[in-house]
């Protein structure tokens, strides 16, 4: 395999205290690589992270894929953007020599919602995610296997661009194929809020230590 690059990306390594585990940041709307780096180290500052940077333009806005209108997706953008991010990581663990086994997604709203999309699309690239306001992004045709999956989902009661259904369709779509979830409700809307980046990091820390 070549060297990654189709995205521009940053990748740190992590620390003995946490050996082969790699995060995969991905962010929302408007961000960059460098968006999440602090959430990251706040989650656990000694895990490995790789950042794309969404190859979508919106309004001079990166974005992992591309949508519609609010809260509609382009799938077959989706689809293929999907993939082409989960070749992305394979080719980097190659590149950065770090365990394609722990790969756990961290992602927020846009990145989110590309990262379910990965687990129902490309379900062995991850090894779990940390999802903050994610939607349903698609219906696969083939039902993935996520067994035993990790997955933390924040989401805010009172958030415009992701109704409450949507959060609990988006969990029992998830644990219907076996992930082992679990969904934090925080007060606020669309923006990350410190109870959940709270309850996030407290959920890792177990599963890191394996």
């Amino acid at each position: 395999m070549s060297a990654p690059s189709e995205f521009l990306h940053v990748f740190e390594p992590g620390t003995e205290r946490t050996p082969g585990w790699t995060y995969l940041m991905l962010h929302g709307t408007g961000g960059d690589e460098n968006d999440l780096r602090d959430l990251g180290r706040y989650l656990a500052p000694d895990v490995a992270q790789l950042r794309p940077r969404g190859q979508v333009l919106e309004r001079g806005m990166p974005r992992f894929f591309r949508r519609l209108a609010e809260g509609v997706f382009d799938l077959e953008d989706l689809i293929a953007r999907t993939h082409a991010l989960a070749d992305f990581v394979l080719r980097a663990a190659e590149q950065y020599a770090f365990d394609t086994r722990r790969v756990m997604a961290v992602g927020y709203s846009n990145g989110a919602n590309i990262a379910v999309s990965t687990l129902l699309l490309r379900s062995g690239v991850l090894a779990g995610a940390v999802l903050f306001h994610p939607m349903v992004p698609l219906v696969p045709e083939q039902p993935p296997d996520l067994h035993h999956v990790p997955i933390f989902i924040g989401a805010g009661t009172a958030d415009p661009i992701v109704p409450a259904a949507q959060t609990e369709a988006l969990a029992q779509m998830l644990a219907g194929y076996g992930a082992r979830v679990t969904v934090h409700w925080q007060s606020g809307g669309h923006s990350l809020g410190q109870s959940e980046v709270e309850q996030a990091r407290i959920w890792l820390a177990p599963l890191l230590a394996t």
